[in-house]
């Protein structure tokens, strides 16, 4: 009984959590194929989502960034193995981690972030681990640590809002979006935000040793803010001139040579 009434209560937040806000405001869109020309895979694609949850991210970590994918490239259409489909893995509250085509984030404001020197057999273990976690659970006791922070939005400092989204269950089966991803880096060793190690033996080196973070710890933003990750325009990527721009107030515009000869 108790177990059921859990389960209840989970889905009902998560229903409320996933409904879209009715004001959301795009600046950064890029369209689907201009992504597919920029994209590569293990790069990841930062997104700022239009759901209530998405609200309690963003202002948790004070970011733009709600939400967090993995490109892995084309893969086989499951209704027909003849044709590819460009696809993101991603976890979702509602489905827990799955594929997506890229097309599921058109409209949206994104931003692409690129492991800078990853090796190949890195890299393609890093794709695959993200792959291997296809069917998993979204973690569901996070989100409840994030709802108690959405209504109303309390003045909670700064420095103690990260420290809300690391709760989380605990349960290898289940994740978040930007933690498994964090993994899947870790996993090889590929830095996002490493600790500098502070101990007396690490001092007495010349170079730098780092310490991994716990992957609880990240949030979709660390792979904007991170110096080991390149940030990818599409605009810029495909031959950006801003002399091909065209301004509304263009005096040269059919529209505009009209109101000035009515002027006159």
């Amino acid at each position: 009984m108790l177990s059921w009434l859990k389960g209840k209560i989970s889905n009902l937040l998560v229903s409320y959590l996933t409904t879209p806000v009715k004001k959301y405001e795009s600046f950064s869109v890029s369209s689907s194929n201009s992504l597919y020309a920029s994209l590569k895979p293990g790069d990841v694609l930062l997104v700022e989502g239009d759901q209530r949850f998405s609200v309690a991210v963003k202002y948790l970590t004070q970011s733009t960034w709600s939400h967090a994918a993995m490109y892995v490239g084309d893969l086989p259409d499951k209704h027909d193995k003849n044709k590819k489909l460009a696809m993101l893995i991603d976890a979702d509250l509602k489905n827990g981690v799955r594929l997506v085509h890229l097309s599921h984030y058109e409209g949206f404001n994104t931003r692409i972030c690129r492991p800078v020197g990853l090796k190949d057999e890195d890299l393609k273990n890093v794709v695959n681990f993200m792959l291997e976690s296809i069917g998993l659970g979204y973690d569901l006791k996070n989100v409840i640590d994030l709802a108690r922070y959405l209504i109303p939005t309390p003045p909670v400092p700064v420095r103690f809002r990260r420290s809300m989204l690391t709760f989380g269950s605990g349960d290898p089966t289940r994740v978040i979006c930007s933690t498994r991803i964090a993994q899947a880096f870790q996993s090889v060793r590929y830095p996002i935000l490493p600790k500098k190690c502070e101990t007396d033996e690490c001092r007495n080196w010349f170079q730098k040793i780092f310490q991994i973070r716990h992957h609880s710890l990240f949030a979709p933003r660390d792979y904007d803010l991170s110096p080991y990750f390149e940030i990818i325009k599409p605009t810029i990527e495909k031959g950006f001139d801003y002399k091909n721009l065209v301004w509304s107030d263009d005096k040269s515009l059919p529209f505009n040579r009209e109101k000035t000869l009515a002027s006159h």
